[in-house]
């Protein structure tokens, strides 16, 4: 999920604890401000500080105007023969920047049953990942480089590399023979563990054990709402070595779950600071104010969606 899902998460654990409620209630807002670390700190380890300390063995930086995908097919196909030599290869696809807000697209594809990698050039995209017109090179060939492994793939066969930093991969051979694929290898890794979570409420816990349950609380909910997608988590590193799967319910990226989930957890800490007034003017359920604010809006929200697609499909 999202950062902001994480981030609202962690303060949605911390107003379940009466305690954080009541000191925010009297104008502490502690226990709150550590849920909302804590929710995003996984990220926040990785994506600010671990990948730029990562180490890539075969490092692929396309050139801007020399659209040749060649070296990109060749590159891959390299990691794959290095890791059925026994070696643990890593690899780096780097971006490519044209302007302040410019990037030429690129896809990926690795495909087992033909044992080839497939690359290709797209058009020019915003930070936004809008296509501009016209920017479609021309021509757009298909550059191939073949293999000869038995390929285990722990995400997806294609990979689109367009804005911002470029996807990383490890290559290994497992004990069965096959040239496992992790995509980004050093993301949800350690620091995406409950030990870990367990270590920092430990730590957390020198001050008071309140605040050991909030960061605990929060920073498992973050590894849980995780698991929800494709890439998994190293749940209990440093016992475990590799990410369990996820459960491929959902993508990071998606739209309607992200804001889903963001809304309920809006509703959650509304309902516990409600929960928390001696006498609150106006009285009302949580069953009420879950069918009022969330269950209606989606219905109609779901079934106006299903009715334009419908449309749009006849038409």
């Amino acid at each position: 999920m999202k950062g902001i899902a994480h981030f609202i998460s962690g303060v949605t654990v911390a107003s379940f604890c009466p305690w954080a409620v009541e000191a925010a209630q009297n104008g502490n807002p502690v226990y709150f401000i550590l849920g909302a670390v804590a929710g995003i700190l996984p990220d926040t380890i990785d994506f600010k500080f671990y990948r730029f300390f990562y180490k890539h063995d075969i490092r692929v930086e396309p050139q801007p105007y020399q659209l040749d995908p060649q070296p990109i097919a060749d590159a891959v196909a390299q990691a794959v023969s290095l890791a059925m030599e026994g070696k643990r290869a890593t690899l780096k696809l780097a971006s490519i920047k044209l302007g302040a807000d410019d990037w030429r697209q690129y896809s990926m594809k690795i495909d087992p049953e033909a044992g080839e990698v497939q690359v290709q050039f797209g058009p020019i995209v915003s930070t936004g990942q809008v296509p501009q017109p016209d920017s479609m090179p021309d021509p757009r060939p298909v550059a191939i480089a073949k293999f000869d492994a038995p390929i285990l793939q722990s995400y997806e066969p294609t990979y689109t590399v367009d804005i911002f930093d470029g996807p990383s991969f490890a290559f290994q051979c497992n004990e069965a023979g096959q040239v496992e694929i992790d995509f980004l290898p050093w993301h949800r890794n350690g620091s995406h563990s409950l030990t870990v979570g367990a270590l920092l409420a430990g730590i957390a816990s020198f001050w008071t054990w309140k605040a050991g349950v909030v960061v605990f609380g929060a920073y498992v909910i973050h590894v849980i709402e995780d698991q929800l997608g494709h890439m998994g988590s190293n749940l209990f590193f440093p016992i475990t070595k590799k990410r369990a799967p996820g459960l491929k319910l959902m993508r990071s990226g998606d739209a309607f779950p992200n804001f889903a989930g963001v809304w309920l957890c809006c509703l959650l800490i509304f309902w516990n600071l409600y929960a928390g007034i001696e006498n609150p003017l106006y009285h009302f359920t949580f069953i009420r104010l879950i069918m009022t604010a969330m269950m209606i809006p989606f219905a109609i929200f779901g079934a106006g969606r299903w009715l334009l697609l419908r449309l749009d499909g006849e038409g």
